[in-house]
């Protein structure tokens, strides 16, 4: 039987709507950013963060619903994050995905933001279960061990610093703007990575968490003994600090990746979350996985940072398994998961 999910989703800076057919075909994915608005301040203020959610929220899935050809009566279900993430923007996002629900008479699936990370793959390839899943982005670093759906186990996470936030405060350090993340990945790729060493944080023991935190202090210390220019005589400054950091960084998460399938004994790897858009990490991951027989799987870049139709194919996971989220006279008690 077809199924047409309305996905929402508001948990940061991008507002997202999406309309997906049977958890795997997109048949819209519409997604406003706010990076222009949050540039000038060098990350995002949650306060503009959530006013601009107002003013997009019914324009965006207007649109998505009219890519889609259909209506919003068509729809079956409506799913929706409800966290983690900003409590401003989650709560504009929950508010409608909620009144929607109420007028048209639909389920409506609550889905946490990560769980929408781990599944974006099924909108492309299917991995084979048991898979090690490495969720990467600016609020987040996590190993999990994914036997199934909804049966999830955390391996590790970050100690501090994600590895998004840690290139975005790197690239405020080496005065590139915001993100830093594109920027960073940009210019490493015309500099020498081997042409200073940094340290791997934790990488020499077993755990799977990660500290990114000390790297991003080496870094400044580094950049406060050395002049940045575009090139010199020597070399070009500047695109070997890049790659040299972009390269430290990658260097842990590949490793943590592949030390933790080895460990658990499955034989794919799926890498998700902005990060994932990241050239170095998605070719030294895939690189090292084929070396040791195991699969890796990412999503194209677009399904790897924040989207709607990440939500919406793990809402209708939630709904074939009949989770259909809150019962008409709950839908105005707010979930204790957005805060």
């Amino acid at each position: 039987m077809e199924s047409i999910i309305l996905g929402i989703e508001t948990s940061c800076d991008e507002t997202a709507a999406s309309v997906v057919k049977n958890g795997n075909t997109i048949l819209s994915n519409i997604v406003s950013s706010q990076i222009d608005i949050h540039k000038e301040f060098g990350g995002i203020v949650p306060e503009l963060a959530g006013r601009h959610h107002l003013e997009n929220i019914r324009p965006v899935i207007e649109l998505a619903a009219r890519e889609a050809g259909i209506t919003l009566d068509e729809v079956d279900a409506i799913a929706v994050t409800t966290g983690p993430g900003l409590i401003g923007s989650l709560l504009i996002g929950l508010s409608v995905a909620k009144a929607l629900s109420y007028g048209l008479g639909k389920p409506l699936l609550e889905v946490n933001h990560l769980e929408g990370h781990l599944f974006a793959i099924f909108l492309e390839k299917k991995p084979p279960f048991p898979f090690v899943a490495l969720v990467v982005s600016g609020g987040h670093t996590d190993l999990y061990l994914v036997r199934d759906f909804g049966n999830v186990e955390t391996l590790g996470r970050t100690r501090d610093d994600a590895a998004g936030e840690c290139f975005d405060k790197v690239g405020r350090i080496m005065g590139l703007g915001y993100p830093g993340g594109p920027i960073i990945n940009r210019l490493a790729a015309k500099g020498d990575p081997q042409k200073i060493v940094f340290p791997r944080p934790m990488l020499s023991n077993r755990s799977s968490d990660f500290s990114f935190s000390g790297l991003k202090t080496s870094v400044k210390s580094w950049v406060a003994t050395h002049p940045l220019k575009e090139s010199t005589e020597e070399g070009q400054t500047i695109c070997d600090l890049a790659a040299s950091f972009q390269e430290a960084v990658v260097d842990v998460l590949v490793s943590k990746a592949l030390a933790a399938a080895e460990r658990h004994g499955v034989k794919a790897i799926v890498a998700s979350g902005g990060v994932a858009c990241n050239s170095r990490l998605r070719e030294q991951l895939s690189m090292a996985g084929s070396k040791k027989g195991i699969q890796v799987y990412i999503p194209d870049k677009g399904l790897c940072t924040d989207n709607a139709a990440m939500i919406a194919a793990a809402g209708h996971l939630k709904k074939i398994r009949g989770e259909n989220g809150w019962e008409k006279e709950k839908l105005f008690s707010i979930d204790a998961s957005a805060n």
